[in-house]
């Protein structure tokens, strides 16, 4: 009996293990100082992050991590909890002052792991902007077995950009 529960147990896929919000955010932003800034979109600015990242919006109060070296401004996290199939994922898209993804990080992911985004995978935001190629039907590639995962993050990084974009200006 003990031996099938060993074999049991070592045939379970092993989640790996994600950082923490605050671990994320110190991989993504190395020695810089974060500093937690609240906006609260009026409904002007949350009609024009829906436009934008042709999405939908959890509400208005927004959370922003402002990552500054030196004073100067270095990267904005964005922390995004959305559902992916029945259960939630949570994101930090981070995102350069010229409104590109720096990083997209898995905090927390509540669906069964095989249907969690490797790296390699996520790696493919990196650099994008908002645009319309950033979409499953353009430069992101499908993800093989966890097609509703692949939308819930693009459709995160778009809503993060977005809203980069709507708080700190148009990119350059």
């Amino acid at each position: 009996m003990l031996r099938i529960l060993v074999l049991l147990l070592l045939s379970l896929p092993l989640a790996a293990a994600l950082p923490s919000s605050q671990e994320a955010l110190a991989l993504t932003f190395p020695e810089a100082q974060l500093v937690r800034r609240e906006h609260i979109l009026s409904e002007p600015q949350a009609d024009r992050v829906k436009a934008l990242s042709q999405g939908d919006l959890a509400g208005r109060w927004i959370v922003a991590y402002e990552a500054r070296r030196s004073g100067r401004l270095v990267g904005v996290g964005f922390f995004d909890t959305h559902r992916v199939r029945t259960l939630n994922e949570t994101l930090l898209v981070a995102i350069s002052p010229v409104g590109r993804i720096l990083r997209v990080e898995a905090v927390a992911f509540r669906e069964p792991a095989e249907y969690m985004a490797n790296e390699a995978w996520t790696k493919q935001f990196d650099g994008r902007a908002l645009d319309a190629q950033l979409s499953l039907r353009g430069s992101i590639h499908p993800l093989s077995g966890a097609t509703l995962t692949a939308h819930a993050m693009t459709d995160a990084a778009r809503r993060c950009l977005a809203l980069h974009r709507v708080l700190y200006g148009e990119a350059k």
